[in-house]
């Protein structure tokens, strides 16, 4: 699991950097395409075609379209704002997705969910500072992310439920590789050099290995033992964004990322409660 948001890291870092030099629509196109490689890669020498025989089609496209637009929010807004800050807003998405579940999965959430999911949008609301100075712009999109990301997880709980594994993993990176294809030849820039060929083949091979080794570790583990570590990614996050690009979260990132993954944290913990009543 600690593996899994290690890969998330280095490709938020990875495009990060790459964004200095290529199209944001190369980068992600480049994410996708080098995903699908390795998926394809491994799954269809065991599964053959039988991997795309699927009973809920038009959810999987949704969950893949899904996965494209929070990549692309994600991506682009990594340009503009340090990884750490984005790493923060990210930690919204359990907050999210307790919210969702009730119109959604239809799910009961108690007053102390409710006031934690509050809490935790506080938390947020620290981390942007609004009335204390200009707020950036891909705050917005960062935000935008994690509500995407709450979507693309409860879409996924859906199909799991339907599809095997292999099926959804071999769905996931199509259809940003599809879109993105014919607007290519228009956003395309030659890279430079040797280096930033690697680096965009590397932005499949995390984001691919990543999502196998959450895979790998829900197989072997129970959701409720692995969740709590999925927090280490604020670690791996500051660590790239000082060691790569030199930033260090100020006072008010860090107090914010504390009330948002406590709040998470919380909500989780009621969630185990409620399951065991």
């Amino acid at each position: 699991m600690c593996m899994a948001f290690i890969c998330f890291a280095a490709l938020d870092a990875t495009a990060k950097t790459l964004a200095m030099e290529v199209d944001s629509l190369q980068v992600v196109w480049a994410r996708f395409v080098t995903h699908g490689i390795l998926v394809a890669a491994v799954i269809l020498p065991q599964k053959g075609t039988r991997v795309l025989a699927t009973s809920h089609l038009k959810l999987q496209i949704l969950r893949s379209l899904l996965l494209f637009l929070s990549t692309l929010f994600n991506f682009i807004a990594l340009i503009y704002l340090p990884l750490a800050t984005t790493a923060a807003i990210f930690f919204t998405v359990p907050l999210l997705v307790a919210a969702l579940s009730v119109p959604m999965l239809k799910e009961t959430v108690g007053w102390r969910r409710w006031t934690a999911i509050l809490v935790g949008f506080a938390g947020v609301l620290v981390i942007v500072r609004p009335g204390m100075g200009e707020i950036h712009w891909a705050v917005g999109l960062s935000l935008c992310n994690a509500i995407t990301v709450a979507f693309y997880q409860i879409t996924t709980r859906t199909v799991a439920a339907k599809d095997h594994s292999d099926t959804t993993s071999f769905y996931s990176p199509l259809v940003g590789v599809v879109i993105l294809l014919p607007v290519l030849p228009f956003v395309w820039s030659e890279p430079q050099s040797a280096l930033t060929w690697i680096l965009l083949g590397l932005t499949g091979v995390f984001g691919g290995v990543g999502h196998w080794l959450l895979i790998i570790a829900h197989r072997y583990a129970p959701a409720s033992l692995l969740a709590p570590f999925s927090y280490t990614h604020i670690l791996w996050m500051t660590t790239a964004g000082y060691l790569v690009f030199g930033d260090i979260p100020d006072i008010w990132t860090a107090a914010g990322a504390v009330i948002v993954i406590s709040s998470g944290l919380y909500v989780f913990h009621r969630e185990q409660i409620r399951k065991r009543t």
